[in-house]
C-alpha cells in the first residue's frame, strides 16, 4: 500500500513538470512570435522632399539610375530592378547587372516613364532628387514610396548619402577609400608620363563642337582637371563651365598635347557627318597634336555615363593605356 502511494504521488509530481515544461515552452513560443511580429515592416527615411515610408527589407526595389545601380551593389544593396537608356549605356554595367540578378528595364531617354515604371510594380523607387521636380515626384511617389535622394552629383558626395539610407555606412566608406587610391595611383603614373602636357577634350555633336571646361563636379572635368590636376589648354584655363561650343577655326590657336574626342552618343541621334567634317577639316589638321597622332577616341557611355566606384576606375585605366608609354 505504501509503495502504491508512493507510486502515484511520483506520478503527480511528473505530470506536473510536464505540465509546468509545456506551459514555458507555448509561453517561449508565444513571446519569440511576438517578438519576432514586432519587428517593424517600414521605415522613416529622409529625402529632398521631406520624410517618406518605405519598407525595412524592398522585396521589389526600382532605381532610377543606373548609375545609383551601380554604386548600391558596390556597397552591398543590390535592387531587384535598374531602369536604363540602353543606347548610352556603358557595356561594363549590363554584365554587372545580369551577373546580380538585376531586372534591366530599358527606357526612353529625357521622358518620364512612367507607364513602364508602373508596369514593374515596384514596393520602393530610387531616384536621384536633382533628376525629378515636384511634379515628377508627385507622380512616382502615387505609384510607390519615392526616395529622391539629395546629394551632389561628385562619387565622393552622394555614394555617402547612399550608404546612409541603406545603413551601409561603413561599406560605402571602405569603397571610397579604394576609389581615392587608384585615383592617387593614377594621378602618380600620369604625371610621371606626360608632365605638364595639355589635355584637350572635344565633344563632337549632331550640329556643333564643344570642349570640356573645368567645371568641379561634373563628369570628366572634376576627374581630368581637379582630381588628377592634369592641364588644359591655356585658351580654356579660365573656363570653369561644363561644356563650350567652339568654332573649328579656332582648333589651331588651342595648344593641347593630347586630345580625346567624343563622338557623344544619344538616343536617336548620330553625328557621325559632325565627326567626318571634323577630320576633314584643315584646321582640325592643323594641331600640334593631330600631326603626331596623340588622338584617342573616347565614349559618352564610359567616361559621362559610366561614372561610378566601377566606371571610373575602368575610365582611369584607359587613361593610363593612352597617356602612358
Amino acid at each position: 500500500m505504501k509503495k502504491t502511494m508512493q507510486y502515484i504521488l511520483f506520478m503527480l509530481v511528473a505530470l506536473t513538470l510536464v505540465a509546468c515544461s509545456s506551459t514555458n515552452k507555448e509561453s517561449g513560443n508565444e513571446t519569440k512570435g511576438q517578438e519576432e511580429q514586432s519587428e517593424p515592416t517600414t521605415r522613416i527615411v529622409k529625402d529632398a522632399y521631406g520624410d517618406v515610408t518605405i519598407p525595412t527589407e524592398p522585396k521589389n526595389m526600382l532605381v532610377l539610375s543606373s548609375n545609383y545601380a551601380e554604386n548600391l551593389i558596390e556597397i552591398g544593396v543590390t535592387p531587384q530592378m535598374v531602369t536604363v537608356v540602353e543606347e548610352i549605356e556603358p557595356e561594363y554595367r549590363f554584365k554587372l547587372f545580369n551577373d546580380n540578378n538585376v531586372k534591366i528595364i530599358p527606357t526612353v531617354q529625357y521622358e518620364d516613364n512612367l507607364e513602364v515604371i508602373l508596369e514593374a510594380a515596384p514596393d520602393v523607387i530610387i531616384a536621384q532628387g536633382a533628376a525629378i521636380d515636384a511634379k515628377k515626384y508627385e507622380a512616382l511617389s502615387k505609384i510607390a514610396p519615392t526616395v529622391a535622394v539629395e546629394a551632389g552629383v561628385a562619387i565622393d558626395e552622394y555614394v555617402p548619402v547612399l550608404g546612409e539610407l541603406f545603413k551601409k555606412e561603413k561599406e560605402a566608406t571602405l569603397a571610397l577609400e579604394k576609389y581615392r587610391e587608384k585615383i592617387e595611383e593614377t594621378k602618380e603614373k600620369l604625371h610621371d608620363a606626360i608632365g605638364d602636357e595639355k589635355i584637350l577634350v572635344l565633344r563632337v555633336e549632331q550640329n556643333q563642337y564643344r570642349v570640356l571646361g573645368t567645371e568641379k563636379g561634373s563628369p570628366g572635368s572634376d576627374m581630368l582637371y581637379t582630381q588628377l590636376g592634369l592641364n588644359i589648354p591655356t585658351m580654356l584655363k579660365d573656363n570653369n563651365e561644363w561644356f563650350t561650343p567652339i568654332s573649328l577655326e579656332v582648333l589651331p590657336d588651342i595648344d593641347a598635347d593630347h586630345i580625346f574626342v567624343e563622338q557623344r552618343q544619344m538616343q536617336n541621334y548620330s553625328s557621325e557627318q559632325s565627326m567626318k567634317d571634323l577630320e576633314n577639316s584643315p584646321m582640325w589638321q592643323a594641331m600640334d597634336a593631330v600631326k603626331i597622332g596623340n588622338v584617342y577616341p573616347l565614349k559618352t557611355a564610359d567616361y559621362v555615363v559610366g561614372e561610378g566606384l566601377i566606371g571610373s576606375p575602368l575610365f582611369l585605366d584607359y587613361l593610363v593605356e593612352k597617356l602612358v608609354p
